[in-house]
């Protein structure tokens, strides 16, 4: 039987420097769902309102001698703050609490290591907790720099801690190699999807938002569902069968998340690519979330800055069965109620897709004759096949549907047009 490693006990602490008491609430309560997903377990929380952070401390000296006490009270083994830590408040912090001190960027890493599953996605964290490392390397490095004289630091006339960077430098290198071959692949992969013209659906939204509940009931997969924040990382991409019969392509994404770190947004671009080749996103808000509000604007900012705020957009409102007694729907789209889990609603949010899609399709109206048999097969799952009647006398089908402009099946249909 495996052993389960015991889990950590954590002191949490956050820093208020604006009147937003609400969100600042929320962003605590989602420090503590980030941690038990991490597998720790919170003891206290601390915080403190102040006008800027410490530039030294990250909170004021009074706050850490509590922290420093309330560790040694309760034994935790590590202090998580909830912003990210510059690279000297962490040395100090570490110098004053004999704990082990991280960051919210930190915590967001190690979920995303435990998560990754494809070689991609453990690159990715990989790449992404190297480029937060290489600044912080610090600490006994200082003890071991040539400067220093003594006993054990002379030697081979370069410290540990420069070549640890060099190796970390090379490590980053290699990583960034193989991920442009990884990319590489991808990218022929969507140019042949791209060239079939298949009709490709992104669904996006704020991690915990219920996303791959739903992909996995709207496409019979098998991706990682759990009530956990960023239960996925891989994008996985599923064939979506809508009930006209018509063959999209319907992809999970990672999950977002308020004050996503920097280094992390450029560490997954390459995993949300997938959105900015969609032809619809389904942006899935959980409306049991009392910040619901506020994850679904940080879902916007973030695909405003990866430039996919132009491409058409679903608002799918989930979990309606324990809506929040607050939610007021505010999104300026096309929006649709559910629960992933009622099998009716995920037919109606089918209907929604395909109704949204005409939108975005030219109607067309053919007669094919019956040896077209190829066609005619291609109608139910390459268009939305409304009508489709067969006559005996002329031994042809009159079809109605709509199709999308640039697919090679429109071209084909031009000879056969009314």
């Amino acid at each position: 039987m495996e052993q389960r490693e015991p889990k950590e006990k954590a002191i949490l602490v956050g820093c208020q420097i604006d009147d937003d008491d609400l969100r600042f609430h929320y962003s605590m309560e989602e420090l503590k769902s980030l941690t038990e997903t991490a597998q720790g377990i919170v003891l206290a929380t601390v915080s403190q309102k102040r006008d800027r952070l410490h530039p030294a401390t990250y909170i004021g000296k009074g706050k850490v001698e509590e922290i420093k006490n309330l560790v040694e009270e309760t034994e935790a083994d590590l202090v998580i703050f909830n912003d990210e830590l510059t690279p000297s408040q962490k040395r100090n912090l570490s110098a004053e609490i004999d704990a082990r001190i991280i960051d919210r960027t930190q915590l967001i890493l190690d979920i995303f290591a435990q998560r990754a599953r494809s070689k991609e996605g453990k690159l990715q964290v990989e790449l992404a907790q190297l480029q937060y490392l290489l600044p912080r390397l610090g600490g006994q490095g200082t003890a071991l720099s040539r400067l220093g004289g003594g006993i054990g630091t002379r030697g081979p006339g370069e410290t540990k801690l420069e070549s640890d960077r060099r190796h970390i430098r090379r490590r980053i290198d290699d990583i960034k190699n193989q991920l442009s071959v990884i990319t590489e692949h991808r990218n022929r992969y969507r140019e042949r999807r791209k060239k079939n013209k298949t009709f490709q659906v992104a669904i996006v939204g704020y991690t915990n938002a219920g996303k791959s509940t739903l992909f996995n009931r709207l496409s019979e997969a098998d991706s990682y569902e759990e009530n956990q924040l960023f239960a996925t990382l891989d994008p996985m991409t599923r064939k979506l069968i809508l009930p006209s019969g018509f063959l999209a392509l319907i992809t999970d994404t990672v999950g977002f998340i308020q004050d996503l770190p920097t280094s992390l947004i450029a560490a997954f671009r390459s995993t949300l690519e997938e959105v900015k080749e969609a032809d619809l996103l389904l942006h899935v808000v959980d409306m049991s979330n009392p910040d619901y509000f506020q994850h679904e604007k940080t879902v916007n900012k973030l695909l405003e800055e990866l430039e996919v705020s132009d491409v058409p957009q679903l608002t799918v409102y989930n979990k309606r069965d324990i809506k929040h007694p607050d939610f007021v729907p505010t999104a300026n789209t096309p929006t649709v109620f559910i629960s992933a889990l009622d099998e009716g609603d995920r037919q109606n949010l089918k209907l929604k897709i395909e109704q949204v899609m005409k939108g975005m399709m030219q109607p067309y109206e053919v007669v094919v004759p019956s040896s077209e048999g190829k066609l005619l097969s291609q109608l139910k799952n390459a268009t939305i096949l409304r009508e489709l009647t067969f006559n005996e006398e002329t031994q042809a089908y009159h079809c109605k549907g709509y199709t999308l402009q640039d697919h090679q099946i429109t071209g084909q249909l031009q000879k056969y047009q009314l």
